[in-house]
């Protein structure tokens, strides 16, 4: 399978540069995030032109939203709301192979990294809080084939950002959310994909802000996109990239997508 991952900031607004997409990398499966368009308006029947014959859509009017766009035929689709919000930041599907897929968009959080002062960022961490604990549940199933991605929106690493020392006050890379974000990976025994293909001293990243007019110059990026394969899939990835030269497409998202080719 090949898989893609990508936060396209308005699926409505992108809509050409969501098929550009699938034309050049062919994907078998893409999950967007942060669709912004209420179902009914979600534009399916171009996807389906395309061959994504296969959909599974959660969205809501103006902000957040995911969605799945498969070539394959999957035999279950569910929605999770967490925190007991119906915000539309999850969204997964079963294959008929038994291939589980999730597909997550984790609030941003805000500016102010302080959850007694800003309600978006405690939003943020009981979010991540109860991704840990739904996994954590499922803990002894190791050879269930399980693929969690989406937009994280966390930084957890210190070559995750171009600045540790820098960002360490800055949402998205805080101490508290990195350790957050590290419970609910081991929650599940999760691999972190990229970090399977890219070493841990080496930089990379999936975002880069809109305020850099240099976006590419001064490379000040974070790597907030993620996939995670379970133990039941420890080995099966063959190749991974990290769309670079798609931040610098007509429009973009700011940011790019993730790809990852595994054997199911």
């Amino acid at each position: 399978m090949k898989l893609a991952t990508w936060n396209i900031n308005s699926v409505r607004l992108r809509q050409v540069l969501v098929l550009r997409l699938l034309k050049e990398q062919k994907p078998d499966v893409l999950c967007l995030q942060e669709t912004k368009v209420m179902n009914p308006l979600f534009p399916a029947e171009a996807f389906a032109e395309a061959g994504y014959v296969h959909q599974a859509i959660n969205g809501q009017k103006g902000y957040h939203g995911v969605a799945i766009l498969s070539r394959l035929p999957f035999t279950k689709t569910t929605t999770r709301q967490f925190c007991g919000k119906d915000d539309t930041r999850h969204i997964s599907v079963t294959f008929e192979d038994g291939l589980e897929l999730h597909n997550f968009y984790v609030p941003a959080g805000g500016d102010i990294p302080d959850p007694k002062a800003n309600e978006k960022f405690a939003h943020k961490l009981d979010f991540l809080r109860e991704m840990g604990s739904v996994f954590a549940r499922r803990k002894g199933k190791k050879e269930a084939r399980v693929v969690l991605v989406g937009d994280l929106n966390v930084a957890p690493l210190e070559n995750d950002v171009w600045s540790h020392k820098q960002l360490l006050d800055v949402v998205s890379h805080t101490p508290i959310e990195t350790e957050l974000f590290g419970e609910a990976k081991a929650a599940f025994d999760w691999i972190d994909v990229t970090r399977s293909f890219v070493p841990e001293s080496e930089k990379i990243y999936s975002w880069w802000s809109y305020r850099a007019a240099e976006w590419e110059a001064s490379d000040r990026g974070r790597r907030l996109d993620h996939v995670w394969f379970s133990q039941g899939l420890k080995g099966a990835a063959k190749k991974h990239a990290i769309l670079k030269k798609v931040r610098g497409w007509e429009q973009p998202s700011d940011h790019v997508p993730v790809v990852v080719e595994f054997e199911t």
